[in-house]
């Protein structure tokens, strides 16, 4: 297992108590179209963990099938559309401790507010990224909101 999906699976479980079924995939899973394709599921199945700044940085665990409404994102957080955009990589190494593609929807390095896509809430299991753009992991919907204090939201565009 690559070193970041390790520390992710043992953060979750120091920090949860939750034993992740981590599973990896050569051909990567940046993207939820790839992470899709390489578990063979639907890509709503994929809940992509996206760093906003707003103006401070949030995590919205996001349907792979959905495009995040920024105004919307703008109205749950209690600021204005043109405050609102996608973090960078550096703010999202900073913040949250992990890279693009390979953010999971907790066991970030520091405290932010996690929004849960409501679309989402229509699995039993849905698909998350463990610390790398090759590792994802299983999960309820319902596990993230409890685990990450995330508040559920209706985000799609």
């Amino acid at each position: 297992m690559h070193p970041r999906a390790a520390e992710f699976a043992s953060r979750a479980e120091a920090d949860h108590g939750l034993d992740v079924d981590v599973h990896e995939f050569d051909e990567g899973t940046k993207t939820a179209a790839d992470a899709a394709a390489a578990i063979g599921c639907e890509i709503a199945e994929i809940a992509s963990s996206l760093v906003f700044d707003t103006p401070d940085p949030v995590v919205v665990v996001a349907s792979g099938a959905n495009r995040v409404s920024e105004a919307k994102l703008a109205a749950a957080v209690g600021t204005v559309e043109n405050e609102v955009g996608m973090a960078s990589p550096e703010t999202i190494r900073e913040t949250v401790g992990w890279s693009i593609g390979g953010v999971p929807p907790f066991c970030h390095d520091k405290r932010v507010p996690v929004y849960l896509d409501e679309t989402l809430q229509g699995f039993d299991e849905v698909w998350a990224a463990a610390g790398t753009p090759q590792a994802v992991f299983p999960i309820a919907p319902e596990a993230i909101r409890e685990i990450a204090g995330a508040e559920t939201i209706d985000v799609a565009e």
